[in-house]
């Protein structure tokens, strides 16, 4: 019953974060931030937020001898890969942009649904076995399947979390080189759900294991009990 709680938890998890920015806006992997000031009392600034599938601009706030300007927000459409842009570009005041994120980099993130997508599949089958009583030799078959695909979803959102891990790094990194600090990168949360869900998977697989080895625990000792003579003639 724990280990079904820990994997629909970690399968809702992923599951937001598979449906981040641009699709869910509160849910994001990383946001960076520009402001710039200049002579004759002149400023702008900008945030642009980053997800699974995409980004979105803020508005782009400039002041000028006390005058205010905005510019509209703005978001990608949902896809697969993504890299800085002109917009992008305009919105951080960033001239060289094109080497601080590619496709082929973001490309990878898709491995967020395909572990949902496995999370799912590990949870669906212990609620089967929970709620339906088969033979010993069926439960004993389910039930290493079951511990098999959650064994390959927590390696896969492990691997999910540290490609969050580096891709963001990575991106801080070469923000820090080519902005001279006028950009800071904010972590986002979709990174720390995804640290979660990791961590209910290896506690379900634990969990698991533990109660496997319960009950065959006691099993064996009922059945050395009934094999004992009683005594009696």
């Amino acid at each position: 019953m724990i280990s079904s709680f820990l994997s629909f938890l970690a399968f809702l998890l992923l599951f937001l974060v598979s449906l981040s920015l641009p699709i869910i806006n509160s849910i994001y992997l990383f946001r960076l931030r520009a402001y710039e000031t200049s002579l004759f009392s002149s400023s702008a600034s900008g945030t642009v937020t980053f997800g699974l599938w995409g980004y979105c601009l803020s508005p782009i706030q400039l002041s000028v001898a006390g005058i205010q300007h905005s510019s509209a927000s703005y978001c990608t459409k949902p896809r697969l890969g993504f890299r800085f842009d002109s917009r992008v570009a305009d919105a951080l005041r960033v001239s060289r942009s094109e080497n601080l994120i590619n496709r082929s980099l973001t490309a990878v993130l898709v491995l967020h649904p395909i572990a949902c997508i496995f999370t799912f599949a590990t949870l669906s089958i212990s609620l089967f076995l929970l709620y339906h009583r088969r033979t010993d030799r069926s439960v004993r078959a389910h039930t290493s399947l079951s511990l098999g695909i959650l064994i390959f979803t927590a390696f896969l959102t492990t691997l999910v979390f540290f490609i969050d891990i580096v891709l963001v790094a990575v991106v801080r990194n070469k923000i820090n080189n080519a902005s001279d600090g006028v950009l800071t990168l904010t972590w986002g949360n979709a990174v720390w759900m995804s640290l979660a869900a990791t961590i209910a998977l290896w506690s379900a697989i634990l969990t698991h294991v533990f109660t496997r080895r319960r009950k065959s625990k006691v099993y064996n000792n009922n059945t050395h009990a009934s094999d004992e003579p009683d005594g009696t003639t």
